[in-house]
């Protein structure tokens, strides 16, 4: 597989984690771990389906500690973190907060992988940072109250724990992307027991909230991480990093249409800035295409 289409399939899973905020907010009152449980379930129950039609794939899973603690570190750390934040914030502005992981990836491909940033990669990262402090002063207009203070602090964090996870799995390219299935299926048991540890119980009221668990294991909390991870260790980190900045974009997008979230002016000015802003960071990729 070369470079250029393993960037491109790791823009498939932007695509999906645009709908993570939405399907979060519409699965209901499903409290984090037992959504990370449940939902990880799903995605390492698919992944493991494949094997079926790849004879040999299990194989993957025999990795020394060191994958495995970066593995599930990151899908555990970061989704807990996630849910939290939306379940203890409003999810478009906890959302935004979260959406800085894009701008460290392209900060820490440099400094972690010693590989060289240009110009236009820098340009088109700050492009998208100024696009996501447009969105999150359109919503400071609305007034943040102090009860969130706890959910936006956890989305803050989360986008340093995945944005330390997408580069440090640059160190090891040589792992089978089949390991995320033990990834996830380790996840959703370590979210069981923290569920059974520390919450209460709450089954979906209704079909839609179904629904939602089911596309929220099936997408982002899937398929999205197994094409991540041809990004992350083929493709060109530095263009994933700062063409994430669509997906702020388009899932305050998905949020307004779902009536998740109100829709302002601002929205419109931090969609040209962000999709500025990728377009300039992919250019090496729109070079290699042309």
């Amino acid at each position: 597989m070369t470079q250029r289409t393993a960037t491109l399939v790791g823009f498939t899973a932007i695509l999906m984690w645009s709908l993570l905020a939405l399907l979060t907010a519409a699965s209901g009152r499903m409290p984090p771990f037992q959504l990370l449980a449940v939902t990880f379930l799903i995605g390492g129950l698919l992944g493991a389906a494949t094997w079926v039609l790849r004879p040999g794939a299990a194989s993957a899973l025999r990795q020394p500690w060191p994958v495995w603690l970066l593995g599930i570190g990151g899908l555990f750390g970061y989704h807990a973190l996630y849910f939290t934040a939306l379940r203890l914030a409003p999810p478009a502005e906890a959302g935004l907060i979260n959406y800085l992981w894009p701008l460290l990836i392209v900060l820490f491909s440099s400094f972690v992988l010693s590989e060289r940033l240009r110009a236009h990669h820098l340009v088109g990262a700050l492009l998208g940072l100024v696009g996501t402090a447009v969105l999150l002063a359109g919503r400071a207009e609305i007034g943040f109250s102090a009860a969130f203070i706890p959910g936006y602090g956890a989305a803050f964090v989360a986008a340093f724990v995945w944005a330390i996870y997408s580069v440090a799995s640059r160190k090891f390219a040589a792992v089978p992307s089949d390991a995320v299935v033990g990834f996830c299926l380790v996840t959703a048991l370590i979210g069981a027991l923290c569920h059974l540890l520390f919450e209460q119980t709450v089954w979906p009221d209704h079909a839609g909230e179904w629904l939602a668990i089911l596309a929220l294991g099936a997408a982002p909390v899937g398929a999205a991480f197994y094409v991540w991870d041809i990004g992350m260790k083929r493709g060109d980190i530095r263009v994933l990093g700062a063409a994430s900045y669509a997906a702020p974009v388009l899932s305050t997008v998905a949020l307004v249409l779902a009536g998740y979230a109100e829709p302002r002016w601002t929205l419109w000015a931090a969609a040209a800035l962000i999709g500025g802003g990728g377009l300039i960071a992919a250019k090496d990729l729109l070079k290699r295409a042309a």
